[in-house]
């Protein structure tokens, strides 16, 4: 989740620029008009951006809402929406496969499905590909070149474990550190339980928070035993979830680039919404968020749980991730 500091600045036509442009509009409807018996007002507001998805009782996408049908709440009380938007704003980000002995009968189909999902994609999303058995592996750093995503994601030798913990934490900690694009989501596509990772799972779940990603899993589980796919499920379930994304579970493998073009168009499907919330402290906090769409039948809305409001957000960092 995005907490912006607003600046004067040119901006642009960019989703930055236009949340700095809402944040000083913020500014002066916050502003007293006797300003001459107020003290001065701080220059810059903060504003939480969230990514939204809106679906219908049957699961299907509402794309159609205006700004008016949303309200936020921040540690359940009610805040201002700055910025409403449904553009297609391109992303920053990762896929992350995994690449162990058990996925060696899946990796062809899976490749071609990513690819797929790529190519659905916004022409002008920046993507990274992170494979991952034993350690995970950054096969291509951020790019917009098919052919360089084709060579990264294509893989002969899958074998060793599943590290996907280890992954996930590195992958987010790159998407923390080199992004370009306004907004920031993950692919992960496993078929497995994290049998390898030595990263601990409150670890992950705070380097996500920071990176703010939207997670989108894909698990194809119907290989492993009932405890372990169970335990798989919920740990895939939990992290999408915290993030406002989604996980799914194909009961085959040929489901899987169906699935795949379905996330692909979630993430052409979403709204941005910035809000300027009313306690701008940053001091370490969590704020629970939750968002509630309006209409004229039952809406869900999937974006972040949360976010930590502080100025320094840093976590120990993991030694540095492999290149191939």
């Amino acid at each position: 989740m995005d907490i912006v500091r607003s600046r004067i600045d040119s901006g642009g036509g960019s989703l930055r620029g236009r949340l700095c442009g809402a944040a000083m509009l913020c500014v002066a409807v916050l502003a007293s008009p006797r300003a001459q018996d107020q003290p001065p007002f701080r220059s810059a507001v903060r504003l939480v951006v969230l990514q939204a998805t809106v679906v219908n009782r049957h699961g299907a996408l509402v794309t159609n809402l205006g700004r008016e049908a949303f309200t936020v709440r921040e540690d359940g009380k009610p805040q201002p929406i700055a910025m409403f938007t449904r553009d297609d704003v391109p992303v920053s980000m990762g896929i992350l496969i995994d690449n162990s002995g058990s996925m060696r009968g899946k990796r062809q189909q899976v490749e071609a499905a990513a690819l797929a999902f790529v190519r659905a994609s916004n022409p002008q999303d920046e993507v990274f590909v992170m494979n991952f058995a034993d350690e995970p592996h950054l096969d291509v750093p951020f790019t917009t070149s098919m052919e360089r995503l084709e060579a990264g994601i294509g893989r002969a030798d899958a074998i060793g474990g599943t590290a996907l913990r280890d992954a996930v934490d590195a992958a987010a900690d790159y998407l923390t550190a080199h992004p370009t694009r306004d907004r920031r989501a993950l692919l992960i596509v496993t078929d497995g339980k994290d049998n390898a990772s030595a990263t601990p799972i409150d670890r992950v779940r705070r380097n996500i928070e920071r990176s703010e990603a939207v997670c989108f899993a894909i698990g194809l589980l119907t290989d492993e035993s009932a405890r372990p796919a169970a335990r798989s499920r919920d740990e895939l379930e939990a992290l999408s979830e915290m993030t406002g994304g989604h996980a799914f579970f194909p009961a085959h493998l040929d489901e899987i680039n169906a699935t795949i073009l379905d996330i692909a168009h979630q993430l052409r499907s979403q709204y941005t919404i910035a809000y300027a919330p009313h306690n701008q402290a940053l001091d370490g906090s969590y704020r629970q968020v939750r968002v509630i769409a309006h209409g004229p039948e039952r809406l869900t809305v999937r974006t972040r749980a949360g976010y930590l409001a502080s100025r320094d957000q840093a976590i120990d960092r993991p030694a540095p991730l492999r290149r191939r």
